[in-house]
């Protein structure tokens, strides 16, 4: 039988009745700079659902006002149907959340941190500690669970961060950039260990990232955000498949001779997008037009380039986002997002401004 989900409309965006966070005309700003830009989304239970866009797009901010740790300009927002301003003690008692910054004591071993978080949450003594061991055990990490957390490596420590906010067994988790910095093993056991959170515990979760392949791999849906706006949402392979088709053209080329004038020759086409030089001999290209494809290799071959590979590919999420924002997410300039001063959790301090 299929399952129906009801709907409704907030200018144009389709919200399900059944989301267990609903984002509507949500806006940040700091003076004149709009840091998050009028959103408007929703996430059903048990999803996971990405925000992906780069440094100074509005992804954190995003979380900070979902999370109830600052309040909005305009909009609102709900998680379990409580208001992130008028019910934010309600609220935190439905989510955890995983910040960029480490929050542990390095002299305090694996089992005292998270034995002082969770008192902070009111838990029994028994209810604590069986919780404590089932996080550890679930994260491999029950054999260190006396040992200093300053001694762990950079994966252990973002094993434990996130197990931290897994203490009052949330039922939406915030992961703010949750492998970065980390080396490409630790990167993959995250990873696993999000999709199994998930998988096993039905946990909402919503992931932000400025990592495309991350994205991919672990959201049901995704939404592409870019100064403070989210610009495209849907699945991955829906996005992908926007720019994908017969008028689509999207190249990699390997040139022994690439020069200024080729690269401006090839930029110059009526038929090419955009052209990222990704080192001295690598170049990507993306056209339109049945045409495309011959128009390129035609230039290229008048100027006597030396084409050691060519090879037309499928679009990926980094395409989808340049052919969207018209350049590539490392080409964006890290833009600093001013942070409010937190004054505790107080309802007069973090009402709605009038």
């Amino acid at each position: 039988m299929l399952r129906y989900i009801a709907e409704v409309y907030i200018e144009g965006v389709a919200l399900r009745i059944d989301s267990i966070i609903r984002v509507q005309n949500l806006t940040k700003t700091f003076g004149n700079f709009a840091a998050v830009d009028n959103i408007t989304f929703d996430i059903k239970k048990g999803e996971i659902f990405g925000l992906l866009g780069p440094n100074g797009a509005g992804k954190s901010t995003t979380i900070r006002m979902l999370s109830t740790l600052t309040r909005p300009t305009a909009g609102t927002a709900t998680i379990g149907s409580f208001d992130v301003v008028k019910q934010d003690t309600e609220v935190r008692k439905l989510i955890g959340i995983v910040s960029e910054k480490m929050i542990m004591y390095n002299r305090l071993t694996a089992r005292e941190n998270l034995w002082f978080f969770g008192k902070l949450f009111g838990m029994t003594k028994e209810d604590l500690n069986d919780r404590i061991n089932a996080l550890l055990e679930l994260v491999q990490l029950t054999k260190w669970e006396k040992a200093q957390v300053g001694t762990f490596s950079t994966g252990m420590k973002q094993k434990m961060n996130i197990i931290r906010a897994l203490l009052n067994m949330p039922q939406v988790l915030f992961l703010d950039e949750p492998t970065l910095g980390l080396d490409p093993q630790s990167t993959v056991e995250i990873r696993e260990f999000i999709r199994k959170l998930n998988q096993e515990h039905d946990t909402t979760i919503l992931i932000t990232t400025h990592m495309m392949g991350e994205a991919d791999l672990l959201c049901d849906r995704i939404g592409i955000i870019d100064h403070g706006k989210i610009v495209a949402l849907d699945t991955s392979t829906n996005l992908k498949n926007t720019i994908s088709g017969a008028d689509t053209t999207i190249l990699t080329l390997e040139i022994a001779n690439l020069t200024p004038d080729l690269l401006a020759t090839v930029r110059a086409l009526g038929c090419v997008e955009t052209v990222s030089q990704e080192n001295s001999s690598h170049l990507k290209i993306h056209a339109h037009g049945d045409g495309a494809f011959d128009a390129i290799i035609d230039a290229i071959r008048a100027k006597n380039a030396n084409v050691v590979s060519i090879q037309n590919i499928k679009p990926t999420l980094e395409d989808v986002f340049l052919h969207i924002t018209g350049r590539e997410v490392r080409e964006v300039a890290d833009q600093k997002i001013p942070m409010e001063r937190h004054r505790g959790f107080g309802g007069a301090s973090r009402g709605r401004g009038r």
